[in-house]
């Protein structure tokens, strides 16, 4: 059964290298309407600098506006959370989107969320999607994996939520990065319930045999 398309959708960018995963991400959420509640971890604002083109500016208003111009965000669509604003309606179950997707996703988050730490708003809006039994997806980008994330990874999953490690397939052939991405960001907007045609699923352009 296909996922019922979620209307709005909370996005975690923490410091794991993967920033352009998150960042694909967030423009084409903008792209369908959706509106996004957006958290960046500071580590999280080095590695897009480090990984990425894109030039934050240091404060979260300055960030958002800059954010909702390069990617043609509609007026009210984009908001953008600073670490500790524990007055962000993701912070509350009476307000919890109808999914969250932290990506990419260090395995200290990981961990964190596993015990249900909370002692960041990414950490509670994860604990709060959980507890509300919305769906957290939960982009890792580790390798190799020990044997403590590979548990968190299986105690989330009996939780509900989502283990979806960055691991890019091959099968449609990309020719450079941006298709990797793609990749990644396909199969978590498969997971909102939301239209994609960045990758064509398997079979697609397959020609049917005679």
């Amino acid at each position: 059964m296909a996922a019922a398309r979620c209307q709005s959708v909370a996005l975690a960018i923490t410091g794991a290298s993967g920033a352009p995963y998150g960042l694909r991400l967030l423009e084409c959420l903008l792209g369908q309407g959706v509106e996004v509640h957006l958290m960046l971890s500071r580590p999280g604002q080095l590695v897009i600098g480090m990984e990425t083109d894109v030039k934050l500016p240091a404060r979260p208003a300055q960030m958002r506006r800059f954010l909702a111009e390069h990617y043609g965000a509609a007026e009210g669509q984009l908001h953008l959370y600073d670490r500790e604003q524990w007055t962000a309606p993701v912070a509350s179950g009476s307000a919890a989107p109808d999914a969250m997707v932290i990506c990419p996703c260090t395995t200290a988050t990981l961990s964190a969320v596993a015990t249900g730490a909370s002692r960041s708003l990414i950490e509670r809006a994860a604990d709060v999607v959980l507890k509300e039994r919305r769906r957290l997806i939960m982009v890792v980008r580790e390798t190799p994996l020990s044997e403590i994330h590979l548990e968190n990874m299986l105690r989330l999953a009996r939780m509900g939520a989502v283990m979806m490690p960055a691991n890019p397939g091959f099968y449609h052939r990309p020719t450079g990065i941006d298709g990797l991405v793609d990749f990644m960001v396909a199969r978590v907007l498969d997971h909102l319930g939301l239209e994609q045609d960045l990758v064509a699923r398997w079979g697609e352009d397959v020609p049917d045999d005679d």
